[in-house]
């Protein structure tokens, strides 16, 4: 099977655009209908629903930030009565006020079949047995994945993270052929294998792998040490979670699935939508969500997109390998994190706001130091005080981030001040 849905993922460009238009000014309409928050967005700019009439009209409407989310926590953006909602997911709160996303069971299928659409991209068929160990639960990584393995009628392992042992006797016993995971967990896999003598026993032809910037460097490698062709996937649960884009056997770039989701590309200091082919901040609209629809995004991903015919067949725009951040977030190990959140935790628990953040790639996997400064006062406290609050610390942190930073304890006026902007974050990552 080479495409799951072709009417979609090979449609010329004008009934694309119709069908776009159309969906547009539905859910333009029903969201200012059912959601005072946009109704008051779109008041404060002059705009109606009636001021939509195609894709055309899109840039007429407000934009929607992270700040909107979190101060619509839990539900003020829902548009749906809760009755209708069958699922949530979630992303990890960075002041406490998480993003929460809803679902009808309309949004679960069309998100299912977006996933689908990526497996089968990959050469998933009906016959394969798709091995997902991304992050079950709130976590938006292998609900999705579950899922279109579930509608494109593969057998689905739902492993989940962890338990490495575990994950490589299931993929020899039961002949996983498609990984899914982060490409550092998927480079983890590679060495354990090599290991423990079992490279030659698995069954792998393909892994999708996202959550996480990778490099070429890095998917040649698994390539080479899995013996699979390795694809990227992208997603955000703000937008839906992973398949809102997915790369083709080309690997040039990842198709956007159009007829759920309309990217933009904006000036992100000015707001001003820029040509195809420029460089700038991705913006999302969901045009096929009943619960939850956003409309343009700002994603803080910086890309560019294009329309250049693909080998693959797919007429799908494509977006190209993210390229930087607008903000200061980190992906470290598939999980988002931010200063912002490692800052209000040292505050509230009495330590000084002087601290540094260390990530690393060592062996393919994220390496997270977060070295804090003692207070005068905690200085003079016993190695074994100091090394318990290191390790209360770590349990605070992993409560916040939902990752367990190493905590190192350093002496007061240690880190190196700047007269400018405070450098809090080292990434030396080769990415």
């Amino acid at each position: 099977m080479k495409y799951f849905t072709p009417d979609m993922e090979c449609a010329p460009y004008e009934k694309m655009r119709a069908l776009q238009s159309e969906r547009l000014t539905q859910t333009v309409r029903r969201a200012y209908e059912s959601v005072p928050h946009y109704r008051a967005l779109m008041r404060q700019k002059g705009v109606t629903p009636a001021d939509i009439r195609s894709v055309d009209d899109l840039p007429k409407l407000p934009f929607l930030c992270k700040d909107d989310l979190r101060e619509a926590y839990p539900d003020k953006l829902l548009a749906v009565p809760k009755s209708r909602v069958v699922r949530i997911q979630s992303t990890s709160g960075t002041t406490g006020k998480r993003v929460v996303a809803f679902y009808t069971q309309n949004d679960i299928d069309k998100w299912d079949e977006c996933c689908a659409r990526a497996i089968a991209a990959a050469g998933g068929t009906e016959d394969d047995v798709v091995h997902v160990c991304y992050g079950y639960g709130l976590f938006t990584g292998g609900p999705g994945l579950n899922g279109g393995s579930h509608m494109l009628g593969s057998m689905t392992l739902p492993m989940s993270s962890g338990n490495t042992e575990r994950q490589m006797q299931f993929m020899c016993d039961l002949g996983s052929t498609i990984l899914c995971c982060t490409p550092s967990y998927a480079a983890y896999l590679a060495e354990s294998l090599i290991n423990k003598g079992m490279r030659d026993k698995i069954r792998l032809k393909a892994g999708i792998f996202g959550a996480e910037a990778w490099s070429e460097e890095m998917r040649r490698d698994i390539e080479s040490k899995l013996g699979i062709k390795a694809y990227d996937i992208y997603g955000l649960t703000e937008i839906t979670g992973p398949g809102v884009a997915f790369e083709c056997s080309e690997q040039t770039g990842m198709h956007i699935n159009e007829d759920c989701f309309i990217p933009e590309i904006i000036d992100p200091e000015t707001g001003e939508t820029l040509p195809e082919g420029s460089r700038g901040e991705l913006v999302f609209t969901t045009i096929a969500k009943e619960a939850f629809p956003i409309l343009r995004y700002r994603t803080r991903d910086i890309c560019l997109l294009n329309r250049k015919p693909c080998s693959c067949g797919r007429t799908l725009v494509k977006m190209g390998r993210l390229m930087g951040r607008t903000d200061d977030m980190l992906i470290i190990r598939g999980i988002n994190v931010f200063p912002s959140q490692i800052e209000t935790v040292l505050l509230q628990e009495g330590y000084s706001p002087n601290y540094l953040i260390v990530v690393d790639r060592v062996n393919h996997t994220d390496t997270f130091e977060v070295q804090v400064e003692l207070t005068p006062e905690m200085f003079s406290d016993t190695v074994r005080r100091v090394a318990q609050r290191e390790k209360n610390l770590v349990g605070v942190m992993r409560s916040m981030l939902g990752i367990s930073p190493k905590i190192s304890l350093v002496a007061p006026r240690t880190i190196a001040r700047s007269e400018g902007k405070a450098v809090r974050v080292i990434d030396k990552r080769k990415i």
